[in-house]
């Protein structure tokens, strides 16, 4: 008897008719590839400058402490970034592995639906997460209300997040058939490593309504370094410049000293890996590796779990601010508590599962009481309990992500074993059979994506604990370098292929 299909294929008529950017039919050129990657590249930047029509310059970033992760810009079309994208993706990987939605991702006829479903489930989101921004804190100007009302103004400003929304999520989908890479990691990266250039190097003082003097250095920290050593005498320097320059924000030199710890560790973490030896099957003499790198569930179990934080929050902010009287949960502090015009909780549950950023806002408030207004009332013990419930959830959710991650995207050891079968290849003192190969490569594969996921969350963590330049969060300087250097490998293949057509057929492409 046929296993029964989920009641969700109701929705396939709907699925097969919703649009969608064609796979290309046959090989993409290389040079085709990297023009539409550099195109949507330029897009991005320019939609990001492109500011929403009709807002109010009071207008507030719930996703202001993820900025970093959910990519976009604040207050532009893209404000809400990748968000929805990734949204809809937990949602669904949620769901399936509490088996409350029947599909076997195994199988490629599910597969293909979940995959098909899930852009369905996108323009959901968009409105999920926008309408409450509208009616929270992405207001409408007076002067458009005036023109056309309070209830068109919102709908003009969600009509405008729901277009730049719809054009990100094409975007990335058009980058992933006919690019190179995905578009949700290469938004990320543009977004972070702008963010670094300008915290790193900005000449501008820290607030644009004064002018430039010591309490308003350069917000850049090289400049604001170079600023405050040559204007500040030595008795200044000693009464507090040096504690200005090396601890206290914006940007200050221990920033920029985790930023590059944090480059330089990640950089060494992608570049271990375990090597299973090759050999074909028919042609002897002919030898090879399969590297399962150490980092085998990339960066995405620690994009998963920020963008499911950062929606946690946003409901929390509006639950504690505007819709206060909901029962129980309205205005409930033990939820979270947030001060007026802040989106970060300085109270209840959600601060404990809220990163700190940087030294100062944990280490030194521990040490020092000339830092404990960073605790905002709380005791140091708090603090490092805090720290301790952050990174064990952040952990436990990589990890979580990380295992369902590699199920739906053919990189599970049955998927691997496939891909080496048809190569012709095969592990030398083995029988050449997928059955075999599959149970070789599920001694390393489980234990590699679990260990990949811990290895990425810790990272994580660790990097937001020690901060970094530009306001990026440690978090995004991960994301950032484990993009880039992925990126920079997947060109390097792309070009091999483009020699050795061969190659196409071994690395599955064809």
């Amino acid at each position: 008897m046929a296993e029964e299909k989920s009641k969700l294929y109701v929705f396939k008529p709907l699925v097969d008719r919703w649009p969608a950017i064609k796979k290309p039919k046959g090989h993409v050129h290389f040079r085709t590839k990297l023009m539409w990657t550099g195109l949507m590249l330029v897009l991005y930047y320019i939609m990001t400058q492109t500011m929403i029509y009709g807002l109010s310059p009071n207008s507030i970033d719930m996703f202001s402490s993820f900025r970093a992760v959910m990519a976009g810009a604040s207050g532009s079309i893209v404000h809400l970034g990748i968000g929805p994208i990734v949204t809809a993706s937990i949602i669904l990987q949620l769901f399936v592995g509490a088996k409350l939605i029947k599909l076997d991702l195994q199988d490629e006829e599910d597969r293909a639906f979940y995959q098909g479903f899930q852009k369905v489930l996108v323009v959901i989101m968009i409105l999920v997460e926008a309408i409450p921004q509208v009616f929270g804190y992405l207001s409408p100007s007076d002067n458009l209300i005036n023109a056309v009302g309070s209830g068109w103004a919102r709908t003009i400003i969600i009509a405008q997040l729901l277009a730049g929304g719809m054009i990100v999520f094409w975007m990335d989908e058009l980058i992933s058939k006919w690019g190179i890479g995905s578009g949700i990691s290469l938004f990320i990266a543009a977004g972070v490593s702008t963010a670094v250039i300008t915290g790193t190097l900005n000449w501008f003082p820290y607030s644009s309504a004064a002018p430039l003097s010591i309490t308003n250095p350069p917000s850049g920290c090289i400049p604001k370094t170079i600023y405050l050593t040559t204007h500040m005498s030595l008795g200044e320097l000693v009464g507090g410049g040096f504690e200005k320059i090396f601890i206290t924000p914006p940007n200050p030199v221990i920033a920029l000293i985790g930023t590059i710890i944090i480059f330089l560790f990640v950089v060494y973490a992608e570049s271990s890996r375990v090597e299973l030896p090759l050999a074909h099957g028919r042609v002897r003499g002919a030898r090879g590796r399969y590297p399962l790198r150490l980092m085998y569930a990339s960066n995405i179990p620690v994009i998963l779990m920020s963008a499911l934080l950062a929606n946690i929050n946003m409901f929390a902010l509006l639950f504690y601010t505007r819709l206060q009287n909901i029962p129980i949960i309205g205005h409930a502090w033990w939820i979270g508590k947030y001060l007026p015009g802040s989106t970060r909780p300085v109270a209840g549950a959600m601060w404990y599962i809220t990163r700190p950023n940087g030294l100062y806002e944990w280490l030194f408030p521990m040490i020092s009481p000339s830092y404990r207004a960073y605790l905002y009332g709380h005791e140091p013990w708090q603090m490092a309990l805090r720290i301790i419930v952050y990174m064990t959830i952040f952990i436990i959710g990589c990890v979580f992500f990380g295992k369902f991650w590699i199920e739906t995207t053919n990189m599970g050891p049955e998927a691997v074993a496939r891909q080496i079968q048809s190569s012709g290849m095969q592990i030398p003192g083995f029988r050449r059979d997928p059955r075999v190969l599959k149970k070789v490569l599920a001694r390393y594969i489980p234990a590699l994506t679990i260990l990949s996921s811990v290895i990425v969350g810790l990272l994580a963590v660790v990097a937001n604990l020690i901060g970094t330049v530009g306001n990026t969060t440690g978090t995004g300087i991960l994301l950032t370098v484990g993009i880039v250097i992925r990126l920079y490998e997947q060109i390097a293949k792309e070009q091999a292929m483009e020699m050795h057509p061969v190659l196409r057929k071994f690395l599955g492409v064809e």
